[in-house]
C-alpha cells in the first residue's frame, strides 16, 4: 500500500511536489519526442528511437496508473482496476501505445492506422500541462450551459441556410450554375458565416443574398461571444480554485 500511495503522489498532475514535477516534465518531453516525427513525411533513424522512447514511457505511465486505479476512483479496489481500462484516458492511452508495438513488430499491420493514433498522443497533454487541464474542468463544469449555446448556433446554422438555400435563386456568372447546388453548401455556407470565418469560396451574388449574409454575420458575432465569455469567466473561478486549495494543502503540511 505504501509503495502504490507513493507512486500516486508522483503520477498525480495535481501534486507539483519535486518528484511529481519531474515526472510531468518527463512525460511532456516523451509526448513531443512521439509526435515530432508526424511533422516529417520522412523517416530517420533518429525518429525510430523517438518512437522507443516514447512508447517506453507511456506504457510505463499506463502500468503505474492502472495500478493506482483506485486511489482515484470511488469505487472498490477491485472494481477501479477492472473498469479503469475503459475510461476514456485510459484508452486514448492505450491506442497511442499500439504504433509501439507495430514498431518492434511490423507483423502487427497497423501501419496505414500508425500515424492517426500517433495525434492521439497531443490529447495526453491534457493530464500534464495545467493550463489544458483546466479548460477541460471548466468544460466539464459549464457543460449544459456549452451545450445550450451550441444547440442555439447550430439551430441558427440551420434556419439561416434554409432562409439563404431558398433566397439565393440567381444563377452564378462564374459556373452557371446555382450558387449552392445543395442545401450542405448553404449549411457549410452558414457556419462560416456564423463564426465569421468567411473563406470566400461561397457568397451570396443577390441583393436579398447579401442581406442576409449582412444579418447572419451580426448575429454571428453575439453567438460566438457566449462561449468565450463562460469560458473565460470559468477559467478565473477555476484557478482560483486550486490557487485557494494549494494553500490550505500547504497550511496543513
Amino acid at each position: 500500500m505504501g509503495i502504490r500511495r507513493t507512486i500516486y503522489g508522483i503520477i498525480e498532475p495535481q501534486n507539483k511536489k519535486t518528484l511529481s514535477g519531474v515526472y510531468d516534465m518527463m512525460m511532456l518531453l516523451a509526448i513531443i519526442i512521439g509526435i515530432f516525427p508526424l511533422m516529417f513525411r520522412t523517416h530517420i533513424k533518429l525518429f525510430w528511437y523517438f518512437d522507443l522512447i516514447s512508447g517506453i514511457c507511456f506504457i510505463v505511465d499506463y502500468v503505474l496508473r492502472w495500478i493506482t486505479a483506485d486511489f482515484t476512483s470511488k469505487r472498490s479496489k477491485g472494481v477501479a482496476f477492472l473498469l479503469y481500462p475503459f475510461t476514456p484516458m485510459a484508452i486514448i492511452d492505450l491506442l497511442s501505445i499500439l504504433p509501439f508495438f507495430n514498431l518492434i513488430a511490423p507483423s502487427f499491420k497497423i501501419v496505414r492506422v500508425s500515424r492517426f493514433l500517433k495525434v492521439l498522443r497531443v490529447i495526453k497533454f491534457i493530464r500534464y500541462f495545467e493550463p489544458l487541464g483546466i479548460i477541460l474542468a471548466v468544460i466539464r463544469k459549464q457543460g449544459k450551459i456549452l451545450c445550450t449555446v451550441l444547440s442555439l448556433a447550430i439551430f441558427y446554422i440551420f434556419i439561416t441556410a434554409l432562409i439563404m438555400f431558398n433566397a439565393e435563386e440567381d444563377i452564378n456568372p462564374e459556373t452557371g450554375e446555382y450558387l449552392f447546388s445543395n442545401f450542405f453548401d448553404a449549411f457549410y455556407w452558414a457556419a462560416c458565416t456564423l463564426t465569421t470565418v468567411g473563406y470566400g469560396d461561397l457568397y451570396p451574388i443577390s441583393n436579398i443574398g447579401r442581406v442576409i449574409s449582412i444579418i447572419s454575420s451580426m448575429v454571428g458575432i453575439a453567438i460566438i461571444a457566449l462561449p468565450s465569455g463562460i469560458v473565460t469567466a470559468g477559467y478565473m473561478d477555476e484557478l482560483k480554485s486550486r490557487k485557494e486549495q494549494r494553500d490550505k494543502d500547504s497550511e496543513t503540511e
